[in-house]
């Protein structure tokens, strides 16, 4: 059974919000972790460039300074690993305008030589100076740094220093992971955060669900209590709402009684006059004027429950309701010995007026109690969750009586249609029913019974 909107669940108004507080917030903490990284990366590589820098201007003066062309004395630099061999420090100088190519490089170097960066297509930068990562002894990555000198008659010379990048990656590794742990957390407060926000600001919007449900539940007639600035129109509508569906429903019952009482009354009196002829004219009057007056009844009946299902608050207990008829229906079926057996779950409330549902339990235990041999059972139980989120309950009615076929269930339904004769009654009490149950969004079914008979499922709405 399902009351209310077909279709896929919609998202609440506060997932709504934390989801997409959620998507904003890990976005812009993506971006800002890409480029607080690329920021840092870049400063750290500008600092180690600068480090070798120092060493190249170093070398650059002992190049410049007269003198002889000599290797570079252990230590000058201030820095051992330039005289550890393949330790990843190197410096190199060029003699570019001689016919052979001249060498000095530093001891760790061991008889290899640094790439040149004007040779892989970097350009250089102010003051001529050249800076970029290439693949140095032993395959290993490494940053240089190179600038070209003219000491006019001393000749040309490209200046190179270079060190392996292990030490800058690690650095940037580091960095990188200790700022994805800050903003993880970060990530988590804001998370924690939002649902705070979400939970806090949509407090007045359960407030007003609340006042809501208790009118339906039949426990207030209208919203009470102060509501914010933005939501206290809405309450105030609601309001409007309620009271005018109750004028609504008095004009209409009002307008109903009327018209049963200017049909009745003209009916009534042909069927007297009917009665006092005995001609077959008058027979036919009376058989007429008889059918009018049940269909005005059903269909007065039929619109009075229209009227009543949407009765905002209306809302009715259903054991007081079931254990009474019960009662009622032992003392007509005294005389048969009919058994009456019922099981009713605590707590179930009908969606509805009392008079309605009163109508719809009274036809079927009537009709039970009617085909029944000796016994009749009833039981009602919360109904499982239909999906869409309205509470509802089922009513089970079962007799032991001699049931009915597949094909005539639907019959038995119609209005009108009565197929025993040779029992009492008008053929509406069925139709009755489903016609109610449609009316307040149920559910009717006839099924075979345990007990041997007929059993009547009744699926109807609740609170």
């Amino acid at each position: 059974m399902a009351w209310g909107l077909r279709g896929g669940k919609a998202r609440s108004i506060a997932q709504r919000l934390f989801v997409s507080a959620i998507l904003w917030s890990v976005a812009l903490l993506l971006v800002a972790g890409v480029i607080i990284s690329d920021i840092y990366r870049r400063t750290t590589e500008q600092a180690f460039d600068q480090r070798l820098d120092v060493y190249l201007r170093a070398i650059v003066a002992d190049v410049a300074t007269p003198g002889d062309d000599q290797r570079m004395e252990p230590g000058q630099l201030g820095e051992p690993q330039f005289e550890l061999t393949l330790s990843g420090w190197y410096w190199e100088v060029t003699r570019l305008d001689a016919d052979k190519p001249e060498f000095r490089a530093s001891r760790s170097l061991f008889a290899s030589q640094l790439p040149r960066l004007s040779k892989l297509g970097v350009q250089a930068g102010l003051g001529g100076s050249r800076s970029g990562y290439a693949t140095g002894p032993e395959g290993r990555r490494i940053r240089i740094v190179e600038r070209e000198i003219d000491i006019g008659d001393s000749g040309i010379y490209l200046v190179q220093v270079a060190a392996t990048t292990e030490e800058v990656e690690a650095q940037i590794w580091w960095f990188d992971v200790s700022l994805a742990l800050t903003f993880g957390f970060l990530a988590v407060a804001l998370a924690g955060a939002a649902a705070l926000q979400v939970r806090f600001g949509l407090r007045p919007l359960r407030e007003l669900q609340d006042e809501v449900s208790s009118i339906r539940q039949g426990e207030r007639d209208r919203i009470e209590g102060r509501f914010s600035e933005d939501l206290a129109p809405l309450a105030g509508e609601l309001n409007l709402l309620i009271s005018s569906n109750r004028e609504i429903l008095e004009r209409a019952r009002t307008q109903v009684g009327n018209l049963a009482h200017a049909l009745k009354t003209p009916l009534s009196v042909l069927l007297n006059d009917a009665r006092t002829e005995d001609t077959p004219l008058a027979e036919k009057v009376e058989e007429q004027a008889r059918i009018m007056s049940d269909q005005v009844t059903w269909y007065l009946d039929r619109a009075r429950a229209a009227a009543r299902s949407n009765v905002i608050g209306a809302v009715t207990e259903v054991e007081p309701v079931i254990g009474a008829l019960i009662r009622t229906f032992q003392k007509i079926h005294a005389g048969r010995g009919l058994v009456f057996a019922v099981e009713v779950e605590a707590g179930l409330k009908f969606r509805g007026e009392r008079q309605d549902f009163e109508e719809m339990i009274g036809n079927l235990l009537d009709n039970a109690g009617k085909w029944a041999v000796g016994q009749v059972e009833i039981h009602a139980i919360r109904a499982a969750d239909s999906g869409d989120g309205r509470p509802g309950f089922e009513i089970v009615i079962d007799d032991d009586g001699p049931g009915l076929p597949e094909e005539a269930r639907a019959q038995a339904l119609a209005r009108g249609r009565r197929l025993d004769e040779t029992k009492p009654g008008s053929g509406l009490g069925l139709s009755i029913v489903s016609d109610l149950v449609a009316v307040h969004g149920g559910a009717i079914g006839l099924e075979d019974s345990p007990l041997g008979g007929l059993r009547v499922r009744l699926g109807l709405p609740g609170v």
